[in-house]
């Protein structure tokens, strides 16, 4: 097993914002990026808001791809190109001085979302639109990148799975950079009719940026986001010898199944928490390390009470003493981009000492009696941290984050 494996280029895509300092500043400031659904009509639908990327995407997108490219992407293909870019250049990587059969690109991709709502779809570009792969394959060509390029789906999970095989992939000596995250959007009718049949999404349309309330009694379901997470893993020898700016250490991970319902997580959070323990142990960390925890902090009342039950049963009384907040509360729920997205997050908190909010827990759930950081950014020491996702199918991952040292 080689050295350690580290960051060193990042960015988001969100409701928030299209850069990484954009949406770590409203991130910080607790906005939400909520609001009514503008990319059709939505009124015949239960639920009418969603976390959309702003409608300045489209051209912000042609600085970065040109027309006839666009024409064979999908919005959300041009997303995880898009943020790629950004955070190559974050990275200060040159491609050129490296041995391109080294460089991968893993992405956690859900469905390219060529949906009734995509734009210019057309027999001659449906296939290609479509293609699951799709994101990682252009990724792979704007930099003619020669090693291991495709991407993973395991729902929800999807994007911090990729994160954890591009760890494998250097750990393991076989890659020295790694292009991982993913892109996703699910503000569609049929996937927002097909969630609403399940009760899964929450209909306060009145008031969106209330609406998505993790950990709150309130609480009535999760709000669908979009967007995309991107980061650059590297090996810390590579990183050294480039001088490169490392944002943190990725130690471990753990990913698991629950084997137990196609929706449901394991009872009094079961499943969670061997996942949690996993990865703890992989990383090789003592739990009193950890000084912060990313939830998957999803707004259903199923999600939120088995992930604080299962933080309680892997720390004790401990747990009391971590702090814990959702980014969905902001942002939505990006569905195969969040686990990147909140791993983008969890690494600025390591980087700017600053825990982002759970917004919108103005009525606790009794039950649910966690430090969650409520509606304001917290100042706090942190130098080691966990971002959880968790899937339906019963995909689970924890990712384990330190300060580079």
């Amino acid at each position: 097993m080689s050295g350690k494996v580290v960051i060193t280029g990042m960015n988001i895509i969100s409701s928030l914002g299209l850069s990484l300092k954009e949406n770590w500043d409203n991130l910080v400031a607790g906005k939400s990026g909520v609001k009514k659904i503008s990319l059709f009509d939505p009124s015949h639908l239960q639920t009418q808001i969603a976390g959309q990327v702003s409608e300045k995407f489209e051209d912000y997108s042609l600085c970065y791809i040109t027309k006839r490219m666009a024409k064979q992407m999908t919005r959300v293909s041009k997303m995880a190109l898009v943020c790629a870019k950004d955070a190559v250049a974050n990275s200060e990587i040159d491609f050129e001085t490296f041995d391109k059969t080294r460089c991968a690109v893993i992405l956690g991709v859900v469905s390219t979302s060529n949906s009734s709502v995509e734009v210019g779809t057309t027999a001659q570009n449906t296939i290609i639109k479509s293609m699951n792969n799709a994101m990682s394959a252009w990724i792979s060509l704007e930099y003619k990148l020669l090693g291991p390029n495709y991407t993973v789906a395991s729902a929800c999970a999807s994007s911090a799975y990729a994160i954890g095989l591009g760890f494998d992939l250097i750990k393991t000596g076989k890659a020295d950079v790694v292009i991982v995250g993913g892109a996703d959007s699910t503000i569609n009718p049929e996937e927002i009719e097909g969630f609403n049949e399940l009760y899964a999404l929450s209909t306060e349309n009145s008031n969106p940026e209330k609406a998505s309330k993790p950990f709150s009694l309130n609480r009535d379901g999760f709000v669908i986001g979009e967007g995309a997470g991107i980061l650059i893993l590297e090996s810390e020898e590579s990183a050294k010898k480039r001088n490169a700016k490392i944002y943190a250490e990725l130690v471990n991970y753990a990913i698991t199944s629950e084997a137990y319902n196609i929706m449901a997580p394991m009872k009094d959070g079961e499943g969670i928490a061997l996942t949690i323990e996993s990865a703890i142990k992989n990383a090789g960390i003592n739990k009193s390390e950890v000084d912060y925890i990313n939830a998957h902090g999803t707004s259903t009342m199923l999600n939120d009470k088995y992930e604080t039950l299962a933080i309680k049963r892997v720390f004790g009384e401990q747990a009391y003493k971590i702090p814990v907040s959702s980014t969905k509360s902001m942002i939505g729920h990006t569905v195969g981009a969040a686990g990147a997205i909140e791993a983008v997050v969890t690494v600025m908190t390591l980087n700017e000492n600053t825990i982002t909010p759970t917004i919108n827990l103005d009525e606790p759930d009794p039950e649910l009696d966690l430090d969650y950081v409520p509606n304001n950014a917290r100042k706090q020491e942190v130098n080691c941290a966990l971002s959880n996702s968790f899937a339906f199918g019963g995909h689970n991952a924890t990712l384990v984050f330190k300060k580079y040292k």
